[in-house]
């Protein structure tokens, strides 16, 4: 599989081809306040991956040496977001999200796809 293809898949939440560490327990985040409350002035980060997710939408940092951008909001329970990888548009994707201590996982296509597990720290 090709690295750009992984990534696009990776970032923010789409890092859907990584594959994740098995955890016991994960809640979901069922609102955006909750979802705010775990992410809120801190960077979400897996590998060559540092992203800073914003309560107000906004989505920035750097996975594997290119710039990331975005926005997202919060829609009947999912992170919605839309994308960039330096030039690359991701494309929208809402994702389930869940989460353990400092680890968020969000699984694309509203829980049906791929997940990635993060670092929030």
């Amino acid at each position: 599989m090709k690295t750009s293809v992984a990534l696009s898949m990776a970032v923010a939440g789409t890092l859907a081809f990584l594959p994740g560490m098995a955890f016991a327990e994960l809640s979901k985040i069922e609102t955006r306040q909750e979802f705010i409350d775990a992410i809120q002035g801190k960077h979400l980060t897996l590998f060559a991956i540092k992203l800073n997710v914003t309560p107000e939408g906004q989505i920035d940092g750097r996975a594997y040496g290119r710039d990331v951008s975005g926005q997202w909001q919060w829609q009947n329970g999912y992170f919605c977001r839309d994308l960039y990888w330096g030039q690359t548009d991701l494309g929208p994707n809402c994702q389930e999200v869940r989460v353990d201590g400092n680890t968020i996982r969000f699984t694309s296509d509203k829980g049906a796809g791929r997940y990635a597990d993060l670092k929030i720290r």
